[in-house]
């Protein structure tokens, strides 16, 4: 998809820092063997350089501070950037629409297109590649993560532009016409897609590591055989999105969840960071982020979730905001990818939606009581509360990782989100913020698309 308008730029920038942003990888310098030989004339080296690449391309927009975790947590309302620098972390994120020519509005689109056709040139080169650098056993691996990688971003996304879709065919001639944007449902049978086909090419990839380095934060997943568990654990969380509870339940069952007592709620995936020099910092520690104070009202009294998770603030905030996050306290601070905890909250959730009520109750109070230390829940919910109750547990269990905004949209309970009513001291006129419910499709893409009927929806149920 090399022709699609916001992703060319942006696919010359993540090969050209591969050899820098190497989360403690060894990553060949790609600059000095340029994407035609990639193509062309493909080496395990550069094939797997450009594998270990697709993580740092991956990680790229996730804890930056106008990223993935700091945006939707400002939409979701669970976070405030106070940037006296740039006013459009209140202005437009919260008090106006979304603007799909900004750095925020036009956000979650170029970056992933660019690791996605990264993607598409790695499995180009794949056919490529003789026998003799690579053994089919060991290209099905690097497939396998490949397409799993690729669906990840292709989530973000669609988890982002939601109902404004995405563009799904990106695999062409680059003098083709631009693929089209297509339908929110579509896009969601393209993941799929790679998603189950990437967990059939991990199967058949032996029960040897990858032919290439995974970060720290992937190191028990750094075999096709346990990276399977990963694809399926991203399977179950885009089945709950589709609504698609029995898949959930299977797709689980073949994850790396464990839901005994005791047992570890951190498990999982973390992209991570270093200061070491060319590397990325988790930017999540910026001390203009404040902790939302609608978290600290919604927390039930006792729960160990806000008190390990939040501090109090030294200088208080705008809009009544006292706390902050101590969740990533140090600039090579991990974040989460996906989380045991997560996994077990999917469960509970597929669980009561298949009917299952009593198991679901217990899967939701297993996290919470072992991670927020608060009594059982009793009795057989119905579903209004059984939805309130889940919301509950993934606001705190999952809080400032980026699913708020998401779980609120796709539960039908965005409309609950807190709103601040802004008040002018000279009239007393009240004005309230703006829910965003989705992001625009930015407009250099539509700028290459003119007419396209897609670029005329917007941020709001009103546009």
């Amino acid at each position: 998809m090399r022709n699609q308008s916001l992703a060319t730029f942006a696919l010359g920038s993540i090969l050209g820092t591969l050899a820098l942003s190497a989360c403690n990888l060894d990553v060949p310098d790609l600059n000095n063997a340029s994407l035609t030989d990639l193509e062309n004339n493909p080496t395990a080296i550069s094939v797997g350089a450009a594998a270990t690449g697709l993580l740092i391309g991956n990680r790229g927009n996730h804890a930056l501070e106008n990223g993935y975790v700091v945006q939707l947590g400002i939409l979701g309302r669970e976070a405030y950037n106070f940037d006296n620098a740039d006013p459009r972390f209140v202005g437009e994120l919260l008090v106006g629409a979304l603007n799909p020519g900004s750095p925020f509005g036009g956000n979650f689109w170029s970056l992933e297109y660019a690791n996605i056709e990264l993607g598409n040139i790695i499995t180009h080169a794949l056919d490529k590649l003789p026998s003799s650098e690579l053994t089919d056993v060991q290209k099905s691996g690097v497939l396998g993560f490949t397409h799993t990688i690729q669906a990840l971003d292709l989530l973000e996304v669609i988890a982002t532009h939601d109902t404004n879709g995405a563009v799904i065919d990106t695999d062409h001639d680059p003098l083709a016409p631009l693929g089209a944007i297509v339908d929110k449902p579509t896009t969601y049978a393209k993941i799929v897609d790679l998603l189950d086909t990437g967990n059939a090419e991990l199967a058949a990839a032996g029960s040897g590591l990858f032919p290439f380095e995974l970060s720290k934060g992937f190191e028990d997943f750094a075999a096709p055989s346990a990276f399977t568990k990963l694809n399926r654990a991203i399977r179950a969380r885009v089945a709950a999105y589709l609504g698609d509870y029995p898949t959930v339940l299977t797709a689980l069952a073949d994850s790396f969840l464990v839901d005994n007592l005791g047992i570890d709620l951190d498990a999982g995936v973390f992209y991570t960071y270093t200061t070491k020099s060319g590397d990325a910092t988790n930017q999540l520690l910026n001390p203009n982020i404040y902790v939302h104070p609608s978290i600290a009202t919604d927390a039930q009294p006792g729960d160990m979730r806000l008190i390990r998770k939040t501090i109090l603030a030294a200088v208080a905030g705008k809009r009544d905001a006292t706390l902050k996050f101590a969740l990533y306290p140090d600039p090579d601070s991990s974040v989460s990818l996906i989380r045991n905890e997560e996994l077990i909250l999917l469960k509970a959730e597929a669980l009561y939606m298949t009917g299952m009520t009593g198991p679901a109750l217990a899967e939701l109070n297993l996290v919470r009581t072992q991670s927020g230390g608060l009594p059982a829940l009793t009795g057989t919910p119905d579903m209004a509360t059984f939805v309130t109750e889940l919301l509950y547990e993934r606001e705190f269990s999952l809080l400032f990782e980026g699913h708020r905004w998401i779980d609120a949209r796709r539960l039908g309970q965005l409309a609950k989100l807190p709103i601040y009513v802004t008040v002018d001291p000279d009239t007393n006129e009240m004005t309230p913020d703006t829910l965003n419910v989705r992001y625009p499709i930015p407009l250099p893409e539509c700028n290459a698309r003119p007419g396209e009927p897609r670029c005329t929806l917007g941020s709001t149920d009103s546009m």
